[in-house]
């Protein structure tokens, strides 16, 4: 299934202007846009550098804008080719780059669009550098019957990359230096740098205005414009065969040799082919084992470093591209398939050292902020992932000195849940289950909140968060069996918290209860239009106490609720967060905000669902081709949206269009996870 796209898609504006792609660098930025090449998102640029790794990212470098000169025979005579779009807030569209687009396709994951003026052919690459912020921009003439010009004109900017820029005082900065400029957009920014290997420069400062953001737009945001600061204009002659680079770096001496450049990209990403292995296995076809192949190195992507002032070698897992950060939640969810399954367990060993540092009163944080440096600790779930993504390492590598390592703060963590932490977090004694919740706070994965609506509370005893907790006992009861520490305290703990358990089946409907012992109304925790007593809303999370390593339910009662969400939930892309079936269920993800973060987890389909769907189906049925037939069609999606990779979300009825974040971590780790287990049967 290579990415590899004709003029059926490519000459099509409604097409190319909504499909995405993505570059990264290892350390929180990244370049993203439309196969399009017009912005239609904030999130949108060539250089959106992390100042302050992996966060602090800020757009440097917006667009370029290219026009040729050609007519086969002389240069400087031919017709003015735009190979440019733009689309401006009065509806107009200026350029026609699609029409000359003859094919976009990945080279791993490097974006080239192939552009077609009469008889030649020229191809632009994007990519970065590994551990800089330096983006790349090639442009190579594969093929003429003579020269061809270029003119290009940088558009730059400098702002926090959820914000949007209207036309200011800036009075930048720009100082010619050895093939580049030096710019600093205003007092006290960081300067960055455009070089080039061959074309010449020559400097302007004029606001371009009114750029229209139809994303946004779509998302209901109240700033759908932008105005980006035309730096400079840049122009070269092409003779066939020739190529010649434009460098976007905050770095003042980064390699201009193009070439070299895109030869250590591509061996990073062979390096980690040849390190995953044969994932497809004797049963996957071609296009799969080429999706697969793309998978692993979107996977690459959300590993980041996060150094820290005991481990200058730490590491985290971005949650999404473009908007989010790392969460802890996503990164231990997230850990199994994007290393794991990849065959990199030292980097899953340095993501847990790295979150075991940060771990408060026996909590790990929900998110790292974009501002400032303390983290939030608003989550009930990350922390007990944290078992479960350990038990997965050690049980891949057998390495049990990392689990003895890390046992204090697992027992620490225990500890506290038992006794109590923030939130109202506790284990409560009478059935060994753990609460959770207080008004105003989300702290389960179903964690929307619009100003002070929490719109899914779920306060109480939420179903996955106590199949992880019983899974966190029995792993703690395996580890301490394994490192001579006393197993048997967890080992009655768990038994107490499997007995528990059966307070949540369902008789009559033959599934889970999503929430035990919400508070009810009056009561001084209570939440407007939180459910009372037990929630019996047909959602997914039951699913984690069926797919997780220890199962609190009966065997009969594994497959009924595997029966009940494949009817209800399953969709072609992962599962409704929410039953159809049910009074608020909303089907459709789009609007304001309250509209969007309203449907998130009120029936908008996940595609991360579909790794403990698969395993839950695994261990209820035991077929490998069936539980393999829900994962392919996600394979599938890497042509649309984010080109290559799987996106956060989809609507919950059909054609389940996608939505959200185009690359996900939890997403794409989730599949490549799902598939390798039905390798493994």
């Amino acid at each position: 299934m290579a990415i590899d796209f004709g003029r059926e898609v490519c000459s099509d504006l409604s097409v190319v202007s909504k499909r995405e792609w993505l570059v990264t660098n290892g350390i929180g930025g990244y370049a993203s846009g439309t196969l399009a090449n017009v912005l239609s998102r904030r999130y949108h640029g060539l250089l959106m550098a992390a100042l302050e790794p992996p966060l602090g990212r800020t757009l440097l470098l917006a667009k370029l804008d290219e026009t040729a000169e050609y007519d086969g025979i002389y240069p400087d005579s031919g017709r003015l080719t735009p190979l440019y779009l733009n689309r401006w807030e009065d509806g107009t569209v200026e350029g026609s780059g699609h029409h000359h687009l003859n094919r976009f396709h990945l080279e791993g994951t490097t974006p080239v669009w192939t552009y077609a003026v009469a008889n030649a052919l020229l191809e632009k690459r994007v990519w970065m550098q590994p551990g800089a912020n330096t983006t790349y921009i090639q442009y190579r003439l594969a093929r003429a019957t003579g020269p061809m010009g270029l003119t290009i004109k940088a558009l730059g900017n400098y702002r926090d990359y959820h914000s949007t820029t209207i036309i200011n005082d800036w009075s930048p900065d720009v100082e010619d230096v050895d093939q580049g400029l030096k710019i600093t957009m205003f007092g006290g920014a960081r300067p960055f740098y455009l070089f080039s290997d061959r074309a010449t420069f020559s400097t302007r400062s004029d606001w371009y205005e009114d750029f229209f953001l139809a994303v946004e737009e779509f998302r209901g945001q109240r700033d759908v414009t932008e105005d980006h600061l035309y730096l400079a204009q840049l122009k070269v002659t092409l003779r066939p065969g020739e190529s010649f680079a434009i460098v976007a770096s905050t770095e003042a001496a980064p390699n201009l040799d193009s070439v070299v450049a895109y030869g250590d990209r591509q061996a990073h990403e062979a390096a980690l082919l040849e390190r995953a292995g044969d994932l497809g296995g004797p049963a996957a076809s071609a296009r799969q084992q080429d999706a697969l192949r793309h998978l692993v190195l979107a996977a690459d992507q959300f590993v980041v470093r996060r150094p820290t002032a005991a481990d200058p070698d730490g590491q985290s897992i971005i949650a999404g591209y473009p908007w989010f950060s790392d969460w802890g939640r996503d990164t231990m969810i997230a850990l199994p398939g994007l290393t794991l399954t990849t065959g990199r367990p030292e980097v899953a060993a340095r993501i847990l050292r790295t979150y075991a540092q940060f771990v408060d009163q026996g909590m790990l944080p929900n998110r790292f902020p974009d501002v400032g440096e303390t983290p939030e600790y608003n989550t009930v779930d990350a922390t007990l992932w944290y078992f479960v993504a350990l038990h997965e390492y050690v049980l891949a590598t057998g390495d049990t000195a990392l689990a003895r390592e890390l046992f204090p703060v697992l027992a620490d963590i225990i500890d506290w849940h038992i006794r109590g932490t923030r939130y109202h977090i506790h284990m409560d004694e009478a059935d060994a289950l753990l609460y959770a919740g207080e008004a105003g706070v989300q702290l389960t994965w179903m964690d929307a909140k619009v100003d002070e609506w929490v719109v899914t509370p779920r306060t109480g005893k939420p179903v996955e968060i106590n199949a992880l907790w019983y899974n966190a006992l029995r792993i703690m009861e395996a580890f301490a069996g394994q490192l001579g520490e006393d197993a048997g305290r967890y080992a009655e703990l768990a038994d107490r918290a499997q007995t528990g358990f059966a307070r949540f089946w369902n008789a009559p409907l033959g599934y889970c209860y999503d929430v035990l012992d919400a508070p009810a109304i009056g009561d001084g925790r209570a939440i407007p239009d939180a459910p009372a007593g037990n929630d019996g809303s047909l959602r997914p999370n039951q699913l984690l106490a069926v797919s997780l390593p220890h199962s609190p339910l009966t065997a009969e009662q594994q497959r009924s609720v595997v029966d009940a969400c494949g009817r209800h939930l399953l969709t072609a892309h992962g599962l409704r967060s929410l039953s159809p079936d049910d009074k608020a269920y909303i089907g459709r993800y789009g609007g304001d905000r309250r509209k969007r973060d309203g449907a998130y987890h009120q029936g908008t389909a996940w595609g991360w669902l579909i790794g403990p769907f698969v395993a839950a189906h695994l261990r209820v049925y035991g077929d490998a081709a069936a539980a393999r037939s829900y994962v392919a069609p996600l394979l599938q999606h890497l042509n649309d949206h984010g080109v290559g990779s799987i996106s956060e979300i989809f609507e919950g009825d059909a054609p389940f269009t996608p939505r959200g974040c185009t690359a996900q971590a939890w997403s794409v780790a989730e599949v490549l996870r799902a598939w390798r287990m039905t390798e493994a049967e």
